[in-house]
């Protein structure tokens, strides 16, 4: 197997019409760059460099945390073959041979990677190449065989003849290369070519010289060397990684109604028997449970929900921690930091944000639970509100177990309702109150029958 990989991401990718340099591009959770970059992980290569140019800060940036990436820059774009040129430093450490990746062709599977490096290493050739079969071949290099079905070499587009232009076997970009070898070729490439780039691809040439084998491996779905240069491609792209989330998912006890219009991005968790309705987002790092209902546009993103939950239309949940049996919305919203204990019910034009609420409580409608400890079985009265920031810095409210609180209250933090208290209706709380206590504070109302019509407030139809 490759020992190390270089992947090549130094293009801006001007036809994505973009501010931001083309791999970094997000697709289904993560840039594209990230794809090929799990890919390589996946079958055993620990040692990958990144060669960038445009932004390179930003891909730097991205990647900072992981020890096993080193970051190599291209400063001029000078073709292929320049570009592993650069990572020479990396190279000189490489033994065995090298894994070469596009850093803006996202769907290729660790399945095919693996193919591709058992076959180099059990035909033992100094290079393979990736190829696939497409019906139209224009744009790409063609590959050029022998009568024994070894690379002779490969053509770019425009530098190939007309017989040349009739190959469908077209080169993906993708290599498996001897290390010893591919350092040695790369110092040697020229540029006598229409565009007076240093193409990767003239090693072949070069091996072939010196009496190596060289040999392709054809990929089976040519979707998976689709390279990425455009917004439209980009979204084609994304609808095959979201098929193949979705079909993981089906095959492994979901039930997706719609998977056309269904969104699950990479690395999100979904147990068996759980249902998820059209229209709805589930973000990477989310870990949803088993027999849960995720109703119609609903958008749950880094979240933590256990078994049997039910997430009413339109609601969204950010960062949140579910348990089981809890019921939300329709249409609440959870925000980072809310923790949501068992049996817990929130329910329509609900928010909370840094909220802990405890088994068997509920608030189902209409309300706003801020920065506060609600304990269990504590009923939340409809336009509620926890008054937690005073404009300088957020206060906590603490509303112990058995509370029941009626409709219209208001909690100026920081104060404390204590263990089976009753606050009416209307009440603004500003001190803190006992357990088992009645809690109002209401203007008493005054009738003046007769103002309205004095005042000529209502004129008569």
């Amino acid at each position: 197997m490759a020992t190390a990989a270089l992947i090549l991401a130094a293009g801006k990718g001007t036809r994505m019409k973009s501010e931001l340099v083309k791999v970094m591009h997000h697709l289904e959770g993560r840039p594209m760059i990230g794809y090929p970059v799990a890919a390589a992980k996946g079958v055993g290569v620990h040692r990958i460099a990144l060669v960038v140019g445009h932004q390179a800060d930003r891909v730097r940036e991205y990647f900072a945390a992981d020890p096993t990436i080193s970051i190599v820059l291209q400063e001029e774009q000078l073709g292929t073959g320049h570009a592993v040129a650069c990572g020479g430093e990396f190279l000189a450490d490489c033994d065995g041979d090298v894994l070469i990746l596009c850093g803006d062709v996202p769907l290729i599977t660790q399945g095919t990677l693996r193919s591709l490096l058992t076959f180099h290493a059990g035909h033992g050739g100094t290079v393979t190449v990736l190829t696939a079969r497409v019906p139209d071949p224009f744009g790409y290099g063609r590959v050029v065989k022998d009568a024994t079905g070894r690379i002779l070499r490969i053509v770019e587009q425009k530098d190939a003849t007309p017989a040349e232009r009739e190959v469908t076997e077209v080169n993906s970009g993708i290599y498996c290369v001897n290390a010893t070898f591919l350092r040695d070729a790369v110092a040697r490439i020229g540029n006598d070519n229409a565009q007076k780039e240093y193409y990767l691809t003239d090693i072949i040439g070069l091996a072939t010289g010196q009496g190596h084998a060289c040999y392709s491996y054809t990929v089976g779905d040519q979707a998976e060397v689709m390279g990425v240069n455009d917004r439209v491609q980009m979204a084609a792209a994304g609808g095959v990684l979201r098929r193949r989330v979705n079909e993981s998912l089906m095959l492994s006890g979901v039930t997706i109604v719609d998977p056309g219009a269904t969104y699950v991005e990479q690395g999100s968790v979904i147990g068996r028997d759980t249902i998820l309705h059209p229209n709805s987002f589930i973000g990477g790092g989310t870990v949803i449970g088993e027999g849960c209902i995720i109703d119609s546009s609903v958008s749950i993103t880094k979240c933590r929900i256990a078994d049997r939950v039910h997430i009413k239309a339109g609601s969204v949940l950010e960062d949140a921690t579910v348990q089981s049996d809890v019921t939300i919305g329709p249409m609440a919203h959870l925000r980072p930091g809310t923790i949501l204990k068992e049996h817990v019910k929130i329910g329509n034009f609900v928010e909370t944000k840094k909220a802990v609420i405890e088994e068997g409580s509920k608030a189902s409608h209409l309300t706003y639970l801020g920065d506060c400890f609600v304990g269990k079985d504590v009923n939340i009265g409809c336009g509620t509100i926890t008054c937690n920031y005073d404009g300088k810095k957020k206060h906590i409210t603490v509303i112990e177990d058995g509370v029941f609180v009626g409709s219209d209250v208001q909690f100026v933090a920081p104060v404390t309702v204590g263990k089976n208290s009753l606050v009416a209706a209307g009440t603004t709380v500003t001190v803190d109150i006992p357990p088992d206590t009645l809690a109002l504070s209401r203007t008493p109302q005054v009738n003046k029958e007769g103002w309205v019509k004095k005042k000529q407030l209502i004129v008569d139809s």
